[in-house]
């Protein structure tokens, strides 16, 4: 079986979707799948992964991106396109998603699949709310089977009478735990700036809107001057390779720690291999992420925090997700709700018996996110659409 991976990003550009790539196909060709990456021309690869080819050809995401693949397609043949979608690894732009319409018409094609890693839609209109959400249909309507990550994106699309070719299979962890060789946490904790009382917070993954990097500051500011000694490392690169909407926040972050005087206490480790990414995790108290839109299994700094056993303070799901138990394999607050986060983290940080229970719950809970599993899923999926 021939698959392309189509993809916005991929390493060494930084981003989510670049990264997951990368895992499934690696893990797509231990199930002897010959796996293609067809790719930006921005990410040219360092090294070579055996039983993967990287093809960093698309020069840009506008409409000329249809003729390339295209033309791509018909030189290499593969059995199956899939498309891993989320809207800022393709620059914000929408013109992937009319792709599969494009291309169904056509006698010669392969098999389309495409891969919501979250329905937002392009963003380079503001006042085209509708339009964008007409571009997400489009790339959903169009392929032939179409993979969501989680309970709320499936339960969207299936409102409508044409989605009975979705089905569902989760995103994994980009960072699996695999700290550095002769790893030592409090060693990790000094090189952090923390002493041995005190108290390390974590966050993990780019910084946006979305995610509460402000409401995560005040909570800082907020347990300091109730009288605890708490630092906070933010894990990995600041900004991604191609949402440059989010330096704009990164700057209110950062406003907001100086306001708060809180520089001395805020530690960030920059763009780090994963194995470093995974003896930081390790490192934390608590790891917090309050989403704004609430927690999700899309995000996938948050199933890494599960899969490390860490103990998570985050904020409550926009629907009720089945797997997720507040105070068993996390401490769930309300959205934009600071005081409330204050209170949860402390209240972590001052039972240690709660916090074994979530970091045990956390590492259950992530035992549902494994790689083999979800390139399993893939692969039967594929076999099913080639019929």
């Amino acid at each position: 079986m021939k698959v392309t991976l189509l993809t916005g990003e991929y390493p060494p550009m930084q981003g989510g979707v670049g990264d997951h790539t990368r895992h499934l196909a690696r893990h797509l060709s231990r199930l002897a799948v010959e796996v293609d990456v067809l790719t930006s021309c921005r990410a040219v690869p360092r090294d070579a992964t055996p039983g993967i080819v990287v093809h960093p050809a698309i020069t840009g995401w506008g409409w000329r991106c249809w003729p390339q693949i295209t033309r791509w397609l018909a030189a290499h043949q593969p059995d199956v396109l899939h498309i891993q979608y989320q809207a800022a690894a393709y620059d914000l732009a929408g013109w992937i998603n009319g792709l599969p319409w494009w291309l169904r018409g056509r006698r010669r094609r392969p098999r389309l699949v495409g891969k919501l890693h979250d329905l937002r839609g392009p963003d380079r209109f503001p006042k085209a709310g509708p339009i964008r959400w007409w571009c997400v249909q489009a790339l959903a309507r169009y392929a032939d089977r179409v993979i969501t990550t989680n309970l709320e994106d499936e339960q969207t699309l299936r409102r409508y009478p044409w989605a009975t070719h979705v089905c569902r299979i989760p995103l994994g962890s980009n960072v699996e735990v695999r700290p550095p060789v002769q790893y030592n946490r409090q060693d990790w904790r000094i090189r952090l700036g923390v002493g041995e009382r005190s108290v390390l917070l974590a966050y993990f993954g780019f910084l946006n809107p979305s995610k509460g990097g402000e409401a995560l500051i005040q909570a800082l500011d907020g347990l300091v001057r109730r009288g605890h000694d708490v630092h906070l490392v933010m894990i990995g690169a600041q900004v991604g390779d191609v949402d440059v909407t989010n330096r704009t926040y990164l700057e209110r972050v950062q406003g907001c720690i100086r306001e708060c005087d809180l520089a001395a206490r805020v530690h960030w480790t920059g763009h780090i291999p994963p194995e470093e990414v995974s003896a930081a995790l390790l490192a934390a108290d608590v790891v917090v992420m309050p989403y704004r839109d609430g927690v999700s299994f899309r995000r996938t700094t948050f199933i890494a925090a599960l899969r490390h056993g860490c103990a998570v303070v985050t904020t409550l799901p926009t629907v009720e997700l089945p797997e997720l138990r507040d105070g068993e394999n996390a401490l769930l607050v309300p959205r934009d709700d600071v005081e409330a986060l204050v209170h949860a983290i402390a209240r972590v940080i001052q039972d240690e018996a709660l916090a074994a229970r979530l970091r045990t719950g956390a590492q259950a809970l992530g035992a549902l996110f494994d790689w083999e599993r979800i390139a399993q899923q893939t692969y039967t999926l594929y076999r099913e659409v080639l019929i």
